[in-house]
């Protein structure tokens, strides 16, 4: 579609199609909203790979009440239980919007929803789609919503940087296409543009996911929060690719268990076993691996007999691998996965920076903690975009922005660099941290963050927060520091990051 339709008076951007931005778009109608979309619908989002599902208390023995428990408790001292309340008992009502957009949940021979089981939930309140395809279920269902909604135009386009007036307020975006800058002014943006798990050699996440969103927001002088909490998947399957298939936590739900070669239990003696937090199995996969142990995940027998019908994107993606779960047991080990980290926002989604508003994983609503209790984050985007759509109706038209006299010179990353840096965060800011190893880390980033590397300058972001962060919390591990201090959050803004100059400065725009 064309942008040119669209007034900047009354334009809201919202950058990223994953789920958080087409909710929030469609939750923006009949407001005129453009879309940026680094792919065309549909594609290059981590929602589409979602296996698991939508966490909603919907069963008879459930209530909101013990979801926001499990949250809680997941979220290791640093979920805030007055979000955890407001988003599980949101939950239901989400649902229902999914459902009335024409997406197909699964569903008993009684017509009652399929609710599934995952690790640290108290009851089973998965809600998932064709087995293991709810992401992608969801997100064709938000896509034909999106494409039938006139108010919206979509963009293909990369995001550089945030506009800013004279007096720091957002308003609009600086975005890029083939190589060429280009402005486009909005009287609001709401950035929806996911994680950073592509920052990261084993990762789960597109290779796009290298916290754009978040870096630009932090140049805009945006609060961030909790950086250091990147989530490891612990059971990514161990064949040979890049990002690496997900074998979802529901297959332990239903009786998967985490061996070794020699066919011993890898999660004995641990509180939880295989069904413990994800950080919790994580820390226990890699110090399997760290021992010279091979871990798979065993589905031998009846739950792999069943496999292309009950999981039907992990049977075709163990097919490619050449492994029949039947009769072989999965290798599988952890890989960066999802960030609780993000710009710190309000219950109403905006960030500390007027004219900016955050939803999704890029986003830090107080949810999830030190540690995302699984199946949480396509609610989380869910229940967040009607708040933003009503306050973004708040904000004020657009008046006029101040424009420099040149936009920015748009510079890819180069491949080397960035093998180097994922190689970094891998070993330096991975699973298990200590000083020396993210110090190492730190030195490095900030060498090639100043020679222009965005994707070093955000890992630079983590990589200080995770050495500030002195004690081991959720997904947070140092063996230097395994005890815990009293629960705090972790703030970084323009004043105190102590970043390259390069990351002080807002964009040039």
């Amino acid at each position: 579609m064309s942008i040119v339709a669209r007034s900047p008076a009354d334009r809201v951007i919202v950058v990223g199609a994953g789920v958080a931005g087409l909710a929030t778009a469609l939750r923006l109608a009949p407001r005129p909203v453009t879309l940026i979309t680094a792919a065309p619908l549909g594609a290059g989002t981590a929602t589409g790979w979602a296996q698991g599902g939508i966490a909603a208390a919907m069963g008879a023995d459930d209530a909101p009440s013990l979801h926001a428990d499990d949250t809680l408790a997941a979220g290791a001292g640093l979920t805030e239980p007055d979000v955890a309340l407001r988003v599980a008992e949101a939950g239901p009502g989400l649902i229902d919007w999914l459902v009335g957009l024409g997406t197909g949940f699964d569903r008993e021979r009684d017509g009652t929803l399929a609710l599934g089981l995952e690790a640290a939930h108290s009851r089973r309140r998965i809600v998932r789609a064709r087995g293991d395809s709810t992401g992608r279920t969801v997100l064709d269902a938000l896509v034909r919503a999106v494409q039938a909604t006139p108010s919206i135009e979509t963009l293909v386009a990369g995001l550089h940087g945030l506009m800013q007036d004279a007096d720091g307020r957002v308003r609009g975006v600086v975005c890029e296409r083939d190589g060429v800058a280009f402005r486009l002014p909005a009287r609001a943006v709401v950035l929806a543009t996911g994680g950073v798990g592509a920052l990261y050699a084993s990762t789960t996440n597109p290779r796009g996911a290298l916290g754009r969103g978040l870096l630009a927001a932090a140049r805009a002088g945006a609060a961030l929060r909790d950086l250091e909490f990147v989530q490891f998947h612990p059971t990514a399957i161990a064949a040979g690719r890049d990002p690496m298939p997900l074998a979802t936590e529901a297959l332990r739900g239903e009786g998967a268990r985490l061996i070794d070669e020699a066919g011993d239990p890898v999660m004995a003696g641990i509180e939880g076993g295989d069904l413990a937090p994800r950080d919790v199995v994580a820390r226990g996969i890699f110090q399997a691996l760290g021992r010279g142990r091979t871990v798979y995940l065993d589905t031998r027998g009846r739950l792999g007999a069943r496999m292309s019908q009950r999981f039907p994107t992990v049977a075709a993606l163990c097919a490619e691998a050449g492994i029949d779960p039947a009769v072989q047991p999965i290798p599988v080990r952890p890989a960066a996965h999802y960030h609780m980290g993000g710009i710190l926002v309000d219950a109403a989604g905006r960030s500390t920076v007027p004219g900016l508003w955050a939803c999704g994983e890029v986003a830090s609503t107080g949810l999830h903690g030190a540690n995302r209790l699984a199946s949480n984050s396509l609610l989380e985007a869910l229940a967040f975009a009607p708040r933003i759509s009503e306050s973004v109706g708040e904000a004020s038209p657009l008046a006029s922005v101040d424009r420099p006299a040149r936009l920015p010179q748009i510079r890819s990353e180069d491949a080397a660099v960035l093998s180097e840096i994922r190689g970094l965060m891998e070993h330096g800011v991975g699973v298990v941290r200590d000083a020396a190893s993210l110090s190492r880390a730190v030195d490095r980033l900030a060498e090639l963050s100043e020679r222009g590397s965005d994707a070093a300058a955000t890992g630079l972001l983590i990589a200080r927060a995770a050495l500030a962060r002195r004690e081991s919390r959720g997904a947070h591990w140092r063996s230097d520091y395994p005890g815990q201090l009293p629960a705090r959050h972790s703030v970084v803004t323009p004043a105190t990051a102590e970043a390259p100059r390069a990351l002080q400065e807002l964009t040039d725009a």
